[in-house]
């Protein structure tokens, strides 16, 4: 079977399922084609837009993702499977029966998967702490979102509704290879190595690009030709759970052992003990190893048991960013620079606001500094221009708007020659996460077609 990834995350492009929808119906394999769209404050900011309109809350950009390969998807009988649901699911499938309407599709089917929402239940549940996070106080904290890990077995069982599409809200990234690859095998409970090689191939496959020249390229050390065209992946797996992994003809960007073995530690803490809801992973036997070009051939994986608990993402009000910017340059702009750190540091104290402030100067050290900005201030270098940056995370609104603003009053309050200030002010999100017993966990499945709108 082939699964051919089209998105990685939700604001990624909209042009490129195209691709790779064209090379899996041209490989005449059973194939599924899948969209890997939410995080963790995704989902807190969905939350936010349902509330506000309830017919809202999933992927903003669903039809720009959908729509371009709809009409090919239902003609070719192959499926597309989508995290795009984020805190209305259903409402996302509304949506796409508009947009087939649009497309002059007639007899859309979705199959819509839910039960991972659990905001107005988590209190309520018997829950352990996830990890060494700081834990958030559920009893005194305003919950945006609750949403647990789902597994693939809920995909699985909505395709064997035949749908055209198949739409979730918080299931595992891996979950979107994972469902097609247990409906079409058969691969159930117990079949731990294989249910570990369906994770590892989504877990290959849920960051698109990544694994095909995109985030890889360094000139000069790790060339990559055509990341403006980069071509979005595809795995092709078989019953015993081996996996090719390529990208459709005639697409940039590259997959060598390079890119693979890359993406297969992206984000892994322990290789012997990958926990999903489906299957523990163990890479510590994989095998990597380059079939030709542009084709990768991935091995060895093992799984045991799943664990008992499932892991819930908690969102909460993270109060509101403020930000602005300013450029100094020439002679001496670094002094000049570190000048209006230090009149905004002295300007929040002036005002004495509720804030936490840091400064940056980018382009010295800022991404390696600390809040207290001690490697700013040690940098004795004398950079061509230096861009100030100064960020204030604080509990209202009005606040972080007026350091934004202060930045932008050192055009005339502040040292010569500042310019290009950009402000602005932002939401934030705050996550936590706890353990809860999978039995607390129901998910469900309903067919929606054009008749039960």
């Amino acid at each position: 079977m082939h699964i051919g990834n089209a998105a990685g995350f939700s604001v990624d492009r909209m042009d490129v399922g195209g691709p790779v929808a064209d090379a899996l119906i041209g490989s005449g394999q059973p194939a599924a084609l899948f969209y890997e769209t939410l995080a963790e404050r995704t989902l807190a900011i969905a939350q936010r837009e349902r509330r506000r309109d309830p017919k809202k809350g999933y992927t903003p950009d669903l039809a720009g993702f959908v729509g371009p390969v709809l009409k090919r998807s239902v003609s070719s009988g192959i499926p597309i499977i989508g995290n795009f649901g984020a805190a209305n699911p259903m409402g996302a499938a509304r949506r796409l029966h508009e947009l087939a309407k649009e497309l002059g599709i007639e007899g859309l089917r979705v199959a819509v998967v839910d039960g991972d929402d659990l905001r107005e239940d988590i209190r309520g549940l018997r829950t352990e702490q996830w990890g060494n996070e700081k834990p958030l106080d559920l009893a005194n904290t305003e919950i945006l979102a609750a949403n647990v890990y789902l597994g693939a077995q809920p995909i699985a069982d909505a395709l064997d509704l035949d749908p055209h599409i198949v739409v979730t809200g918080r299931v595992t990234d891996s979950a979107l290879a994972l469902g097609p690859l247990m409906q079409h095998f058969g691969w159930a409970a117990g079949d731990w190595d294989k249910l570990a090689a369906g994770v590892l191939a989504g877990h290959l496959l849920e960051c698109g690009s990544q694994i095909t020249g995109g985030y890889h390229a360094d000139p000069g050390r790790k060339d990559v030709l055509g990341l403006a065209n980069v071509g979005f992946p595809i795995a092709e797996v078989e019953a015993d759970g081996s996996i090719v992994v390529t990208k459709p003809a005639g697409t940039g960007g590259v997959v060598n052992t390079r890119t693979v073995k890359e993406q297969i530690l992206y984000e892994l803490d322990d290789p012997t003990h990958y926990l999903t809801p489906d299957a523990t992973l163990d890479i510590s036997n994989v095998q990597v190893e380059q079939v030709g070009p542009d084709r990768v051939r991935v091995t060895g994986a093992r799984g045991r048991a799943a664990p008992e608990t499932l892991k819930v993402t908690i969102s909460a009000d993270g109060g509101w960013l403020g930000e602005g910017e300013i450029s100094y340059a020439g002679p001496n702009a670094m002094a000049r620079a570190k000048l209006a750190a230090q009149i905004m540091r002295e300007r929040v104290n002036y005002l004495d606001l509720d804030c936490d402030l840091r400064t940056d100067l980018i382009g010295t050290v800022s991404i390696h500094d600390g809040d207290t900005g001690e490697l700013t201030a040690s940098f004795d270098g004398e950079p061509r221009e230096v861009r100030m940056r100064a960020a204030a995370n604080a509990h209202d609104e009005a606040t972080a708007a007026l350091v934004a603003r202060e930045v932008e009053s050192l055009y005339c309050d502040g040292p010569a020659g500042g310019g290009g200030v950009r402000r602005s002010t932002t939401w934030r999100v705050k996550t936590g996460s706890v353990l809860i017993p999978r039995s607390d966990v129901k998910p469900r499945v309903t067919l929606v077609t054009e008749d039960d709108l």
